[in-house]
């Protein structure tokens, strides 16, 4: 199975002078466990992640005066959609990370493939009466 047969499209895309619980709120609407940060005076294109937002109120820093820019990995690995999950995960597990940015043909954020969507795709849940 192939990275665009598990990533998810819905790609969150959010600028460096996002707070973060601006972040936050865009994501928990949305489900999803990381935005793209869009910030051409830091390289391009950047990730935030769930994890990064906790760190930072956990350390006590205020989500209303916090900015994404301070908080994005800009040193990103990302994935094409013809990569195979084996792949994929092969690179999170290198890198100790649970998102990557899924790029097309011209470089842009076509997708995010994340640990759970790996799962998903390996080890099927059944629907059932009851199931989450």
């Amino acid at each position: 199975m192939l990275v665009r047969d598990a990533m998810s499209t819905v790609v969150l895309t959010i600028g460096p002078d996002h707070t973060l619980r601006q972040a936050a709120a865009l994501m928990a609407a949305r489900r999803i466990g990381a935005a793209v940060v869009l910030d051409p005076d830091a390289g391009g294109i950047g990730i935030l992640t769930e994890r990064d937002i906790l760190n930072s109120v956990g350390m006590g820093q205020s989500p209303d005066t916090e900015r994404a820019h301070a908080h994005t990995t800009n040193n990103v690995v990302f994935a094409a959609p013809s990569w195979t999950l084996e792949d994929a995960a092969q690179a999170m597990a290198h890198g100790g990370f649970r998102h990557l940015i899924v790029l097309n043909d011209a470089g842009d954020p076509t997708g995010i493939v994340s640990v759970r969507d790996i799962i998903r795709c390996w080890a099927p849940v059944r629907l059932r009466a009851g199931a989450l």
